[in-house]
């Protein structure tokens, strides 16, 4: 077998790891790796090891003799007062028990890597290893099950594969190889045993959870949430399941600038071998090597960022371990995205429901938050809501702050964990998920720019799509967002229109074809309606201001018929300026094209009962002015007081 590769430069993501001396728990008779089923079957895995006592004891007994093990070196240490000097022999200790654990607790080691707001920087960097950095199983195991997935000898299959793993993971270990056709690919081996150790844990940990939500009677399902969960795991042990989902993420999102999904190599890639595209980069929590690249890592965070609440609220197919070991830098300063294991979908309810609550959780609107909550299944629809309301408003106030962009994502699940166990939430399966995904990226986020705000980079992308998605959903919201007791919030589309121009994907020119057609729908009647009511007093406004401004020798100055300095007219005529301001600062902007869409808008049969609303509203308006200044008389009109229109 060729080994000739060259070595991999120390900016890649797969390197040689160290030698450790622990391994990853693997019982011996567990060796042949069938898993029970091909998809996740609790009843099926209850069943078997129901029959199993003896290994299931056996199997508690490795889990709570390492962890009290920890509890007890940590009380230790409190008590002798040697907490900071033992801190590194501590986040060892905590490495290697997850590691000896197995791959379900490696991963939560794995998600705690990515919080440098939980964990301490020595655990950090200790927690960190678990991304890549395990230790490896025997080639002889990897090459017998390249042999029997593939159908071949591995020197037989690839032109050339490094003589030992140059990467380990929770499931498997990566190898570096050319295909015979000159291709670079990493190699994917799962590890022995992987399958039965896994099936084992849940069985163990979904028991607990029976337990606990007997005995404590919670409202949320913790049986279903763990059963999301190792349905995703249960995926992840497929990998062609895996294959399938980095094509299908490839469709949805590889069209994103500055985003690289690697390509599948189906005829080297079976059950527990898969054979991608080599990709060189860096890990995305190594932000000093990216800067070193001339590449700036706070810019590919926001690609990442961008990336996944395209995932979260657009496709609603997202991956649900974006953990740093998976997000790398490439040399040509695109983001990469590895190990499509472990993803989930959202169905288009929930994702809408998910866009409207970030609305009014940005806009403060704290009873509409509520509602969202009812749509989303964590509140059933006869629920009381009203002591609800001020909780959200204590635990959103708090969160944002001055502005959205004091928005912390952990702080904000943290205060909403206490007000869901205070009032009666149900917390649905598919949120762990969510949560996990979210956490993950801004930990990440964090990691590279302790000011780097999620929620704050992620308003641009939610404003573009409230003023370009024809869901009727976003519809609704957006027409609640823009109106309130009957009035228009300029200032409300003032700040959709800024934020929207800088999404790097908003289309200008669609997001205008998009407003004219739902403005002259028969859903946008009360939109059409309004506005012309805002365009009456902007135009009476300026009316008056070019009379009074036009030199008149017939007309006497009164204070009565003075205009006012500043009215809520004028200030609708001056939020009309700022915005055609915004929209000739707008990426895309081009007057000429405003031309024939202008004049198809003229033709329209609600156009013309757009006008005759307008030219009604401001016959009347100078009807009543005339009559009260003239008709009724000074001594009426001095009594009158100004009522500006609302």
């Amino acid at each position: 077998m060729k080994t000739a590769l060259p070595p991999v430069h120390s900016g890649s993501t797969f390197r040689d790891f160290p030698a450790d001396s622990t391994e990853i728990a693997v019982d011996a008779v567990s060796l042949p790796d069938t898993p029970l089923a091909e998809v996740y079957n609790p009843e099926e895995i209850n069943a078997r090891y129901r029959q199993q006592p003896l290994r299931v004891f056996w199997r508690w007994i490795q889990i709570l003799v390492p962890v009290i093990s920890i509890f007890l070196n940590r009380w230790w240490d409190t008590v002798t007062g040697q907490t900071k000097k033992n801190l590194r022999q501590r986040a060892i200790q905590l490495r290697e028990t997850l590691t000896q654990l197995g791959p379900a607790y490696i991963k939560v080691g794995q998600a705690l890597s990515t919080r440098p707001d939980l964990v301490p920087a020595i655990y950090l960097e200790e927690l960190t290893k678990l991304q890549d950095q395990l230790p490896a199983f025997s080639n002889d195991i990897a090459f017998q099950f390249i042999e029997e997935e593939l159908g071949a000898r591995p020197e037989e299959l690839y032109a050339e594969l490094s003589p030992n793993p140059i990467a380990a993971a929770s499931l498997g270990q990566v190898y570096r190889g050319r295909l015979k056709t000159g291709e670079e690919v990493a190699v994917k081996v799962q590890r022995p045993g992987l399958a039965e150790q896994i099936t084992l844990d849940i069985y163990i940990v979904r028991g607990l959870a029976e337990f606990i939500q007997k005995t404590r009677k919670l409202r949320s399902d913790l049986v279903a949430i763990l059963d999301e969960f190792s349905g995703r795991l249960f995926e992840e042990m497929d990998y062609t399941q895996e294959g399938r989902n980095a094509e299908r993420f490839a469709r949805l999102y590889g069209y994103l600038p500055d985003i690289f999904v690697p390509r599948i190599f189906w005829q080297y890639t079976n059950r527990r071998v898969l054979t991608m595209e080599w990709v060189n980069g860096t890990k995305l929590n190594q932000p000093n090597l990216i800067q070193a690249q001339g590449i700036d890592p706070r810019y590919l965070v926001n690609v990442g960022v961008q990336c996944s609440l395209r995932q979260l609220l657009e496709h609603g197919f997202f991956h649900a371990d974006p953990h740093p070991g998976n997000l790398l830098a490439m040399p040509n300063g695109k983001l990469a995205y590895l190990d499509f294991g472990m993803m989930s979908e959202i169905e288009p309810a929930q994702r809408y429901g998910l866009i409207n609550a970030i609305v009014h959780i940005v806009n403060r609107e704290f009873e509409s938050l509520a509602e969202d909550y009812v749509h989303l299944g964590f509140l059933t629809p006869d629920t009381d809501l009203r002591p609800i309301i001020p909780a959200l408003g204590i635990v959103f106030n708090n969160a944002l702050g001055a502005s959205v962009a004091e928005l912390n994502i952990q702080r904000i699940f943290d205060q909403l964990s206490e007000v869901m166990y205070e009032y009666p939430f149900r917390v649905p399966a598919y949120y762990a998920l969510i949560v996990r995904s979210l956490l993950t990226m801004e930990g990440i986020a964090m990691g590279v720019d302790t000011n780097f705000k999620v929620l704050n980079a992620a308003y641009p992308y939610i404003a573009k799509r409230l003023l370009t998605d024809p869901a009727p959903e976003l519809r609704t919201s957006l027409k609640n967002l823009l109106f309130k007791d009957g009035s228009f919030r300029w200032n409300r589309l003032e700040n959709l229109l800024r934020n929207a121009r800088d999404s790097r994907d908003y289309d200008f020119d669609m997001a205008l074809n998009q407003a004219i057609e739902f403005l002259f729908s028969e859903r946008g009647e009360f939109i059409r309606n309004k506005l012309a009511d805002e365009l009456v007093k902007s135009l009476d406004q300026w009316g008056q201001q070019a009379w009074h401004q036009f030199p008149n020798p017939w007309r006497t100055p009164s204070p009565i018929t003075a205009v006012p300095a500043v009215t809520p007219d004028q200030q609708g005529l001056e939020h009309i300026r700022r915005i055609a301001g915004i929209l000739q600062d707008t990426p895309g902007f081009d007057a000429a094209k405003l031309f024939p869409i202008v004049s198809r808008v003229l033709f329209k049969p609600e156009t013309q009962q757009l006008g005759q609303r307008i030219a009604t509203g401001l016959v009347q308006r100078v009807l009543t002015r005339f009559i009260r200044e003239f008709l009724l008389g000074r001594d009426q009109a001095e009594e009158r007081v100004y009522t500006p229109a609302l």
